[in-house]
């Protein structure tokens, strides 16, 4: 079976990696996934398809009305636990959304790149539709790619100038330390301003600012980066797809 994604992440210096390029590679069928279409969602019996032209509505009005901003995401290794940022609401409502549809549980963690990122949100195998939509990007410059942060993947640059996110696919970032220096480079070519707390964040615990203003940062890791770091650890191929896929089941959790 072919994976057909196009949602990407990608960083100046590493282009000649094939992580989040949309290249196509075969993956085997667990029986965790073979079983997939007959699983039934816990919480939402039906995912109503999204379109470009009732995706802000659909999705302010389901802000409204789901507050949820902790999530919790169980892998074979372990479980991570995430908070949403409300000043993000577009992105925090569409990822409640599917997570409460049981979208994400027919996901998996699909590429890998040690000390960058790692993505997940999609798979061949899934059988629940979302529609063919886009999330209109939502800058925060109090929100950085810092080592843990959440971000949505989007599309190349020529189709999309708008930075706009994908529907599904997400990344939770890696990165080493950084150096004032390159800080400051990044903040010329960006035209931002780090402030005295981000510089310490990307000078300790490292991150990836290559991607800042680029991709929306919408949440952050707030337990379980040692289970990040060990799907980062898996043998991957030269496309950067994990051998032995890591299958992940997403919900939200109570405040």
């Amino acid at each position: 079976m072919k994976y057909s994604k196009k949602a990407f992440i990608s960083s100046p210096l590493l282009w000649v990696i094939a992580l989040f390029l949309g290249m196509a590679a075969c993956q085997p069928k667990t029986e965790e996934q073979a079983t997939a279409e007959e699983r039934e969602t816990t919480t939402e019996s039906k995912l109503e398809p999204l379109t470009s032209e009732n995706v802000v509505e659909v999705l302010t009005a389901y802000e409204k009305e789901h507050p949820d901003s902790l999530i919790l995401i169980s892998t074979r290794h372990g479980d991570i636990k995430l908070r949403l940022y409300p000043e993000t609401p577009l992105h925090r409502a569409n990822f409640v959304r599917l997570t409460k549809a049981g979208f994400y549980d027919q996901g998996e963690f699909y590429r890998v790149v040690k000390g960058f990122a790692v993505q997940g949100g999609d798979s061949d195998n899934r059988t629940m539709k979302q529609g063919a939509y886009k999330i209109p990007q939502e800058f925060n410059p109090n929100y950085i790619h810092k080592r843990g942060a959440l971000a949505m993947a989007r599309y190349g640059d020529e189709r999309n100038p708008e930075k706009e996110s994908s529907s599904h696919n997400f990344y939770i970032t890696l990165g080493e330390p950084r150096t004032l220096q390159e800080l400051r480079a990044y903040e010329a070519q960006h035209n931002i301003k780090y402030t005295p707390q981000q510089i310490e964040l990307y000078t300790t615990i490292g991150g990836e600012p290559a991607l800042d203003q680029e991709y929306t940062v919408f949440g952050e890791v707030i337990e379980g980066m040692d289970v990040i770091d060990k799907i980062a650890e898996e043998p991957v191929d030269g496309q950067k797809w994990p051998l032995t896929i890591v299958p992940h089941k997403i919900k939200t959790i109570e405040q």
